[in-house]
């Protein structure tokens, strides 16, 4: 039985409502990735081009017609080929919600009490120390968490570490005399895996000026992969969370304890 209604002369299935739904928070995701970028104003730009290329063709001028027609006719190739690297971001969205890291979330819930956990918990507290001593010491970091993303293109260069998560490790590797201390500190599974890589910065013209290129390089990163960064400021020793190409300024030790313990 097909559930309907109708406003005024006008029927309407629950489809419908359902239809407009789920068309409005995908338009709204969209919106998501592509403010702040200079992606919208290109995107505005291809909306404006259909608008006119309308307009012209119910006006019937036939040669302006013709001129934009060869422009619309590639229309779809000419998205794809300017928005590759939103509809990337728009794919990996969706794609953060599969079965298989559905049951990852269900089997850390079962296995809460395990030794695991216990271990994540330590290397949770370590890092929190070491970034706040950094942060106390106005010493520039870029650290990287990741899981078992795919950062192929994302994360350049580096040196090949493979060491075991460590304090000191860490207050070395970022010492504004070691040759490693400009680059991002990349950390998988409690090991520093590489060190002084390089990072694509962030398009985004929203973004506080006070933000340098520590902080364009961990949303710009954030941005292409499902996987999260933290930023200490040289200049004030503020430390920002970033995620899904958001960031949140870290004052308390327990905060940043348990967006460490949360994401690894």
């Amino acid at each position: 039985m097909i559930l309907a209604f109708k406003i005024g002369f006008l029927p309407i299935r629950i489809w419908d409502l359902l239809d407009v739904l789920i068309v409005g928070y995908l338009l709204y995701q969209i919106y998501r990735l592509l403010r702040g970028n200079i992606a919208m104003n290109i995107f505005l730009g291809v909306v404006l081009l259909y608008v006119v290329y309308w307009i012209v063709e119910q006006l019937e001028m036939e040669l302006l017609s013709w001129v934009l027609e060869k422009f619309v006719s590639v229309g779809v190739i000419i998205i794809v080929i300017i928005f590759q690297q939103e509809m990337r971001n728009f794919l990996l969205f969706l794609g953060k919600t599969t079965l298989k890291q559905r049951s990852n979330v269900i089997a850390r819930f079962m296995d809460f009490t395990s030794q695991d956990d216990k271990l994540k918990e330590k290397e949770s507290q370590d890092l929190s120390r070491v970034i706040l001593r950094l942060s106390k010491s106005k010493t520039g970091a870029l650290i990287l968490l990741a899981r078992d993303e795919n950062l192929d293109g994302v994360v350049l260069q580096g040196t090949e570490l493979n060491a075991q998560l460590s304090e000191t490790l860490v207050e070395t590797i970022f010492h504004k005399n070691s040759p490693l201390h400009d680059g991002a500190m990349l950390l998988r599974h409690g090991m520093i895996s590489k060190a002084g890589c390089v990072l694509p910065l962030s398009e985004r013209t929203d973004l506080p000026k006070k933000f340098g290129l520590r902080h364009r390089a961990a949303i710009g990163f954030s941005e292409k992969v499902d996987a999260g960064a933290i930023v200490v400021s040289e200049e004030s020793g503020r430390i920002t969370w970033v995620k899904d190409g958001r960031f949140q300024t870290v004052k308390e030790e327990s905060e940043l304890t348990k967006i460490l313990l949360g994401h690894l």
